[in-house]
C-alpha cells in the first residue's frame, strides 16, 4: 500500500474514532453507548466480531457481538487472574501475543475463527471498566500503526461509560426518589416506610436480602427493624459492647466489592442506624450499588428525622389538646366539689397511674390506687412522712426510698411559700418527660386552688364559729334561736352534755423583750395549724377564739370514766404538735365543768378561764387543771361583789404589787412561798434559792410595806385569801392601785 493510501486510511480511522467518541458521550445508558460502539465498528471497519469485556469485581464478563444479532450473547464470568494481564494495560494486537497463550478471552476469539484482532482497554485515570476486542476472520493491515489512536479511543470510551453510568445512577436515583415520594408520606406507619425502603434497596442493588438496623440506646445495640426484604443471614441484633466504631461490626461498611454492603444512617453527626444488603444475584456489590444505598440512606435519615419531628409535633399537639380537656375536667371538679376525690380520679385517668393526695401532715385525703392496695397506701404515707420530716422543705419532686413494690414520686403542693399538701404518683422520675412534668405542674396548681378554696370555706366557717361562740359564751344569752341555728350549721348538738376548756400559749422569751405584733402573728399561725390537727384527731371537737383565749368544747361522753386521762392525752398531743411545728412555747389548759343547758356554757367557760388563771399565777410547774379540783378557788369564784374582792386584794397585796414593779423584785412570790411553807424560814429560803438572811430581810421589808406582822394566823389567812382572789381575778385595776 503506497504512502498516500495509508495516510488516507489512517485519517479515516482517526475521524471515525473521534466521531464515535463524541457521540458516545451523548447516550444516557451504558448499554446504549456500547451498542452504538459495536454498530459503528461493524459498519466502518467491517469487523466480524466485537467482544465487550466488562470487569465485575475479580471477574470479567464477556459479551460477544457478531453476525446480524442486535444484542450480544453473554458469556459466563471469567476470573481476571486467568486472563492475559497486558490486555487490561494497553492496546494489544494478535501479533503481540504468543499462539500458545492460554487466556480464555483469546480462546473465545479463536473459537469464533478470528485470525486478526486487536484489543483496547476501556479505562481512564480513575476507572477501569474492561476491554473492547475487535476481530476479523481475514487479514487486516495497519493495526499496529493505529495502536496509539486506539489507546486514546479507549480513554474516550471509558469517559463515555462513566458518563453513561453516572446518568444511569442519577436516573435510578430520580426513579427511586419519585417512587419513594409516591409510596410514602409522614402519616405512613414506620413499618410501611421500612418495608418500602428495604425493598427498594434490595431491588436497586440486585440483592437477595435487605434490612434496616436502628440503634437502640437502652442496650447499646443495632436491632433489625421489621419488615425485611428477602432472606437475611446477618444477626437480628448487633451488640456494640465498648467499641463504638460501626465498621468493626459491619465489615463492608461503605466498602463495595464484597458479598455484603452497608451504609450508615446519620442525623446531625449521629449514627441512628444502617441500611444493609447482602448476596448480590450476579457478581459483587459495586460502587454504583454503594451510590444507590447512599442515596437511600440519606433520604431515610432525613425522612426518619422528619418523621420523628412530625410525629413528635403531632403527639405534642394531641397531648396538649388532651391536657386542655383534662384541665377543663379538673377545673369543673374544683367548681362543683370541695373535696379532692374527683380531681384525683381525673388525674389518675390522665396518667393511667396510681395518684394519692396527702395533707401537710401526710394524711391521705384522696386517692386512686389502681393496682395498689390499702396497706401499700399506708406504707407510702409512712415513708413520705419520714422523708418530709427529714427535709425542711421538699423542693421539686422526691422519689420515695425503700418501697420495693412500686416507685412513687412525691411533689409538694404549695400555696405561696407554705406547703399545704403533697401529691404522690406511682411513677419513677426516669419516666417523667416534658409533657408529664407539664401535666404535674397543672395538677399542682389545681390542687393548690382547691386547698385555697377549702381554706376560704374553712375561714368563713371559722368566722361563723367565732361569732357563734361569742354568742353562746356570753353572760346573758340573747337570740337563743339564732344560737341553735348556728349549731345546726356546724351539725353540732348543742343540747348534749359538753366540757369546756381554755388553751393558752406562753412563749419562752419575756414579753418585754419581744415584738408584740410579731408574737401575735406567731400565735395566730400556730393556732391555725393546730386547728387542722385537732380536726384530724377528733372532728367532734368544736374550737374557736374569744379574745386571747382558745376555746375547746368536747362532748362529755368522749371523756368516758376517766376525764383526767382524757384531757392529759389531749394536752400531750397539743405539746407534741407544738414541737413538730417548731414553736418555742408552752401550752396551758384550764378545764371547766360540764354543761346541762344552753345557759350553762358561759358559766363553764368562766370556770375554765379561772382554772387557767390559777395555774398561770399560782401552781408552779402545773400546766393543766380542772376547776372542780381547785378547792377554795371554787368557792371564791362565786363571789358576786367583784369590785369588793379587788379592793380586798389591793388592801393586802397592793403595796407588794407596786413595789415589785418599782424595785424589780417579786415580793408576791416571796410571800406566796412563805405562806405555802407555813412560815418555815429554812424551807422557804431553799424554795426561793436565796440565803436565810436574805429571806429575813425581805420579810422585814414586806411587814414594813404591809404595816402588820406576818406572825399572826389571822393576817396570814387574809394574805392567803388575797392571793387566791388575785389568782382568780388578776391584779386590781390601775385606778385602785393609784389610790
Amino acid at each position: 500500500m503506497n504512502e498516500s493510501k495509508r495516510q488516507r486510511l489512517m485519517k479515516k480511522i482517526e475521524n471515525h474514532l473521534r466521531t464515535t467518541a463524541r457521540k458516545l458521550v451523548k447516550f444516557d445508558t451504558e448499554k446504549e453507548a456500547l451498542q452504538y460502539l459495536v454498530n459503528a465498528f461493524r459498519e466502518e471497519l467491517e469487523c466480524d466480531l466485537i467482544a465487550i469485556v466488562l470487569k465485575e469485581g475479580d471477574h470479567v464478563i464477556p459479551t460477544l457481538y457478531q453476525g446480524d444479532f442486535q444484542y450480544g450473547i453473554p458469556h459466563s464470568p471469567i476470573a481476571m487472574a486467568n486472563c492475559l494481564p497486558r490486555l487490561f494495560k494497553g492496546s494489544t494486537t494478535f501479533q503481540e501475543v504468543n499462539d500458545e497463550c492460554a487466556c480464555p478471552l483469546i480462546g473465545l476469539l479463536k473459537k469464533n475463527r478470528i485470525k486478526t484482532w486487536f484489543s483496547v482497554p476501556i479505562k481512564d485515570e480513575e476507572n477501569e471498566y474492561g476491554i473492547c476486542m475487535i476481530g476479523f476472520q481475514r487479514h487486516v493491515s495497519l493495526l499496529a500503526e493505529a495502536k496509539q489512536l486506539f489507546d486514546h479511543f479507549g480513554e474516550d470510551v471509558a469517559l463515555a461509560v462513566t458518563v453513561a453510568r453516572n446518568k444511569e445512577v442519577q436516573r435510578r436515583k430520580m426513579i427511586d426518589l419519585e417512587w419513594i415520594a409516591q409510596h410514602f408520606s409522614l402519616d405512613s406507619p414506620l413499618e410501611q416506610f421500612v418495608e418500602k425502603i428495604v425493598e427498594r434497596a434490595g431491588k436497586g442493588t440486585n440483592a437477595d436480602g435487605a434490612c434496616m438496623y436502628l440503634y437502640r440506646e437502652e442496650d447499646n445495640s443495632f436491632v433489625v427493624h421489621p419488615p425485611l426484604y428477602g432472606n437475611i443471614a446477618s444477626p437480628k441484633q448487633v451488640m456494640m459492647k465498648n467499641n463504638y466504631r460501626v465498621s468493626d461490626y459491619f465489615r463492608f461498611l461503605e466498602r463495595p466489592g464484597g458479598d455484603e454492603l452497608t451504609v450508615p444512617l446519620v442525623v446531625n453527626f449521629k449514627t441512628i442506624g444502617v441500611l444493609h444488603v447482602e448476596r448480590k444475584q450476579e457478581g459483587k456489590f459495586t460502587k454504583e450499588d454503594l451510590e444507590i444505598l447512599d442515596m437511600l440512606a440519606n433520604y431515610v435519615a432525613v425522612t426518619l428525622e422528619n418523621l420523628r419531628l412530625y410525629r413528635q409535633e403531632r403527639d405534642h399537639t394531641y397531648r396538649l389538646h388532651l391536657l386542655l380537656q383534662y384541665q377543663q375536667k379538673l377545673m369543673k371538679e374544683t367548681i362543683q366539689h370541695e373535696n379532692f376525690q374527683g380531681i384525683t380520679k381525673t388525674l389518675s385517668q390522665m396518667f393511667a397511674k396510681a395518684v394519692m393526695v396527702f395533707d401537710r401532715f401526710m394524711r391521705p385525703i384522696a386517692y386512686e390506687l389502681g393496682t395498689l392496695n390499702e396497706q401499700q397506701l399506708q406504707d407510702i404515707a409512712k415513708k413520705a412522712l419520714q422523708q418530709a420530716v427529714g427535709q425542711s422543705r421538699m423542693e421539686g419532686y422526691t422519689l420515695l426510698d425503700g418501697l420495693p413494690d412500686v416507685p412513687v414520686t412525691v411533689w409538694p403542693i404549695n400555696r405561696g411559700r407554705d406547703v399545704v399538701g403533697y401529691l404522690a404518683i406511682g411513677v419513677h422520675p426516669q419516666e417523667i418527660d416534658d409533657f408529664f412534668r407539664l401535666s404535674v405542674e397543672l395538677a399542682l396548681n389545681i390542687f393548690s386552688i382547691q386547698f385555697m378554696k377549702q381554706k376560704l370555706v374553712f375561714d368563713t366557717r371559722e368566722q361563723l364559729k367565732d361569732s357563734f361562740l361569742n354568742k353562746l359564751l356570753a353572760a346573758e344569752i340573747e337570740e337563743e334561736e339564732s344560737i341553735i341555728q348556728y349549731a345546726n350549721v356546724f351539725q353540732w348538738n348543742i343540747f348534749d352534755e359538753h366540757r369546756i376548756a381554755v388553751l393558752h400559749f406562753q412563749f419562752s422569751e419575756p414579753e418585754g423583750q419581744v415584738d408584740l405584733f410579731k408574737r401575735n402573728v406567731e400565735k395566730t399561725t400556730l393556732w391555725d395549724r393546730l386547728k387542722a390537727r385537732i380536726t384530724m384527731e377528733d372532728p367532734n371537737v368544736l374550737y374557736g377564739v374569744i379574745g386571747d383565749w382558745y376555746i375547746l368544747i368536747v362532748p362529755a361522753r368522749k371523756e368516758g370514766k376517766f376525764p383526767i386521762k382524757y384531757w392529759e392525752k389531749w394536752y400531750q398531743r397539743i405539746n407534741e404538735w407544738i414541737k413538730e411545728e417548731g414553736a418555742s412555747c408552752r401550752a396551758f389548759l384550764g378545764i371547766g365543768g360540764k354543761t346541762a343547758s344552753i345557759r350553762d356554757y358561759y358559766f363553764c367557760y368562766q370556770q375554765a378561764v379561772q382554772a387557767l388563771h390559777v395555774i398561770l399565777h399560782s401552781f408552779q410547774g402545773t400546766s393543766l387543771a380542772f376547776f372542780d379540783e381547785l378547792g377554795a378557788y371554787t368557792v371564791l369564784h362565786h363571789l358576786k361583789e367583784l369590785e369588793a374582792a379587788k379592793l380586798f386584794v389591793d388592801n393586802y397585796l397592793g403595796p407588794l404589787i407596786r413595789h415589785s414593779a418599782e424595785r424589780n423584785v417579786d415580793w408576791l412570790q416571796t410571800i406566796r412561798v412563805f405562806l405555802d411553807c407555813n412560815g418555815h424560814l429554812t424551807e422557804t429560803a431553799e424554795r426561793l434559792y436565796i440565803h436565810r438572811s436574805t429571806l429575813q430581810y425581805r420579810l422585814e421589808k414586806i411587814e414594813e410595806m404591809l404595816g402588820f406582822s406576818l406572825s399572826g394566823a389571822e393576817q396570814r389567812f387574809n394574805l392567803m385569801m388575797a392571793l387566791k382572789l388575785y389568782d382568780l381575778y388578776g391584779p386590781p385595776s390601775a385606778k385602785i392601785l393609784k389610790r
